[in-house]
């Protein structure tokens, strides 16, 4: 059995914080406000995984309320989101994410995102895809309020591939 999950995320810009996306800490002179460290890619990316797994979602697993994980590193939430998958019975097959914003430019640092969720996911790079494109000026992302992504992954039943 394959399965897929979709996942979304976004996060306005916010004075006084660093912007991380993909796990990488990108330069920036301001960052995205959240509970945690506000990686839109990466709790996109959870949310896809754990909804494909019929896991529920990063908010019930990591609650803004529980202030023990304030300014939690995303990449932390993203390996618990791989390991209940993989605990439920699933293999990560490919993931696929979309970072939708006007600035700033992420082509630069695509390879490096790649590389970082390769090892929290346990895939290889080749199995990542990341894209980005701009919201062409429209809404609060146009006007460079913030930054959302959209995630797609793809997770096969465990028994299922060892049968074949």
């Amino acid at each position: 059995m394959i399965r897929t999950g979709i996942g979304y995320d976004i996060h306005p810009f916010a004075e006084n914080r660093r912007l991380v996306l993909g796990g990488v800490e990108i330069p920036s002179d301001r960052g995205l406000a959240g509970h945690s460290d506000a990686d839109v890619l990466l709790h996109a990316l959870a949310d896809a995984l754990l909804g494909a797994a019929s896991l529920g979602d990063i908010g019930h697993r990591f609650p803004p309320s529980d202030q023990s994980i304030v300014d939690i590193d995303s990449r932390i939430i993203l390996r618990a989101s791989a390991t209940q998958v993989r605990e439920a019975g699933y293999l990560i097959s490919n993931v696929d994410v979309t970072v939708i914003a006007e600035q700033p430019r992420i082509a630069p640092h695509i390879e490096a995102m790649r590389a970082a969720i390769a090892v929290d996911l346990g895939i290889p790079a080749t199995a990542i895809g990341i894209k980005a494109t701009t919201n062409e000026q429209l809404g609060a992302i146009g006007r460079g309020e913030g930054i959302a992504a959209l995630a797609i992954a793809t997770i096969i039943d465990r028994a299922f591939w060892e049968r074949q």
